[in-house]
C-alpha cells in the first residue's frame, strides 16, 4: 500500500476550483446552522450541577429520571462504569437555575435521599453562568493566540503566501468543527475547545510537511508551473498523509465505540476534524500558493 501511494501522480490541483467552491458552501452552511441552531452547550458554558452517585445495582437510569424530573425537566443521566458489580455509578447533570447552586444540589440530594437507600456521593460539581462566560472567553482567546503563534511560525520558517495559506486552511477547519457541533448538536464543553487545538494542531503539522516538500521542489523545479509543484510535492507526501490520518482515525473510531459519553464529542468532533484538516492541508492552504507563485513575490529567498 505505502508503494502504492508512493508512486501515485494524481492532478490535485485540476479540482483545485471545485473544492474551493465546496469548502465555501460548507463554511457558509456552517455559520447558517451556527446561527439557526446554535450551540448545545454543557454545564462548562451554560452553568449548571453535576452529581457522581453510586447507588445499588437494582437502581436504573428510569426510576432515576422519574424521580429527578420534578425537580428538573432537562435531567442528563449517565451510566458510569466501576469495578463493584454489586453498585452502579451515574452520572446526573442539571442546567443553571435560578437558586444557588450549591443550594439546588442540596435539595437534588434531598430527593435522591428520599427516594433510593445506600447513596454514596462520589462527585459533586456545579458551575455559575457567570464562570461559564468566562470559560467561554478563555476559550476564545486559546484559539485566537493558537492561530496567531502558527502565523508567526509559518511566518518565520517560510515565506508570507505560506503563512496566509495555512492560517487560510486553519480557519476553514475550525470553521467547519464549530459547524459539525451546530448540526449534531452534541454537546460543547471544555473537551470540545480542546478538540478544536487538538484538530489545528494536526491540521498545521500535516500542512507544514508539505509546505516543506513544496519548498524543497520550489528550488529544484524553478520553471515549471507553480500547480504542477503542488502536485509533485502533495503526491511525494501522499504515503506519510494517509498513514498518519488512517492510524489517527483508528484510535479514534476505537475512542467513539469504547471511551463512552463523557469522552464522545471529544472524539467525534476530532474524528471529523481530522478528515477535514487532512483535505485542507492539500487545498485549502494551496490557495495562496497557486495564485501567488513565491518564486516571482519573494526572489530574494527562493
Amino acid at each position: 500500500m505505502i508503494k502504492f501511494f508512493n508512486d501515485s501522480n494524481y492532478d490535485f490541483m485540476k479540482i483545485s476550483k471545485i473544492t474551493n467552491y465546496a469548502s465555501l458552501i460548507l463554511i457558509l452552511l456552517s455559520f447558517i446552522f451556527i446561527y439557526v441552531k446554535g450551540f448545545n452547550f454543557g454545564i462548562d458554558f451554560s452553568g449548571g450541577s453535576l452529581i457522581e452517585a453510586r447507588f445499588d445495582n437494582s437502581t436504573s437510569i428510569s426510576q432515576l429520571r422519574s424521580v429527578l424530573l420534578q425537580k428538573s425537566s432537562k435531567v442528563q443521566i449517565q451510566k458510569i462504569n466501576n469495578n463493584d458489580s454489586t453498585k452502579i455509578d451515574y452520572l446526573i447533570r442539571f442546567p443553571s437555575n435560578n437558586l444557588e447552586q450549591s443550594k439546588f444540589v442540596q435539595e437534588i440530594q434531598d430527593i435522591l435521599n428520599e427516594n433510593f437507600s445506600n447513596i454514596s456521593y462520589r462527585k459533586i460539581d456545579y458551575v455559575g453562568p457567570q464562570i461559564g462566560k468566562e470559560l467561554i472567553n478563555k476559550g476564545i482567546l486559546a484559539l485566537i493566540l493558537s492561530f496567531l503563534f502558527i502565523f508567526i511560525y509559518v511566518w518565520i520558517r517560510f515565506d508570507w503566501q505560506f503563512s496566509i495559506g495555512a492560517i487560510i486552511a486553519l480557519i476553514h477547519d475550525a470553521t467547519l468543527i464549530f459547524g459539525f457541533y451546530a448540526v449534531t448538536q452534541i454537546e460543547f464543553n471544555t473537551t470540545s475547545i480542546a478538540a478544536i487545538l487538538t484538530v489545528i494542531g494536526y491540521s498545521v503539522n500535516d500542512t507544514v510537511v508539505i509546505f516543506d516538500r513544496i519548498r524543497e521542489n520550489i528550488h529544484r523545479y524553478k520553471k515549471m508551473a507553480i500547480n504542477q509543484v503542488i502536485n509533485i510535492s502533495v503526491n511525494s507526501t501522499l504515503s506519510r498523509t494517509i498513514i498518519t490520518s488512517g492510524l489517527t482515525l483508528l484510535s479514534l473510531t476505537a475512542l467513539i465505540l469504547f471511551g463512552g459519553k463523557i469522552l464522545l464529542s471529544f472524539s467525534l468532533a476530532t474524528f471529523f476534524g481530522v478528515i477535514i484538516g487532512t483535505y485542507s492541508s492539500i487545498y485549502s492552504s494551496s490557495i495562496i500558493l497557486s495564485k501567488y507563485d513565491p518564486r516571482i513575490y519573494n526572489k530574494d529567498s527562493i
